[in-house]
């Protein structure tokens, strides 16, 4: 891999940067020399769609096939709502979706993230390489999430036992996931 390559990690509803995994994971990616940015998302109490995607375009600039991303959370629909924007002809190399979900699970603090049906066609057509990492105990996501997202991205599914919501310090799978992809 070379220095051309870059990960965007992106936190969830009330998360940050520092939290969870996220600065372990930039710490290891870089180590392989790898450019890694971790957005700062902002009023993540009460998030809002739009400002995330202006917060992630500003922080991404020109996506190519050397652009990766990780999400936690709502970090992940985040991605796939950059991904279903993104012009035609844009194409990143893959994408890492961890306790993802498919609808706003009830929460009116999520709701604007779905408004409007996922463009499952245009996500595929922006990213062909994706891997779901669910729990088979996430408090907050159910499993039928993961199934979804693994369905309609045509994704590799890893169900990680008692993880919960995956709020620890290292996530060892992420890490491992994300380099096969990196790899080719």
């Amino acid at each position: 891999m070379s220095v051309m390559d870059r990960v965007y990690i992106l936190h969830g509803w009330e998360g940050s940067p520092d939290g969870n995994w996220f600065q372990w994971l930039k710490t290891k990616l870089e180590e392989r020399g790898i450019e890694v940015d971790v957005p700062s998302f902002p009023d993540p109490a009460h998030p809002d769609m739009d400002a995330w995607l202006v917060k992630l375009r500003e922080a991404v600039g020109k996506p190519d096939g050397r652009c990766y991303f990780v999400g936690h959370s709502l970090g992940s629909i985040t991605i796939l709502r950059y991904l279903e924007a993104l012009d035609g002809d844009a194409h990143i190399g893959g994408s890492v979706l961890v306790a993802g979900f498919t609808d706003d699970l009830g929460i009116k603090e999520l709701a604007g993230f779905y408004r409007k049906p996922i463009e499952w066609d245009r996500i595929r057509g922006a990213c062909g390489r994706f891997v779901v990492i669910a729990s088979d105990d996430d408090q907050y996501v159910p499993l039928r999430h993961a199934d979804i997202l693994e369905n309609e991205l045509r994704a590799k599914k890893i169900i990680e036992p008692n993880m919960g919501h995956f709020n620890m310090k290292e996530l060892h799978v992420v890490l491992n996931e994300l380099l096969k992809i990196m790899q080719g």
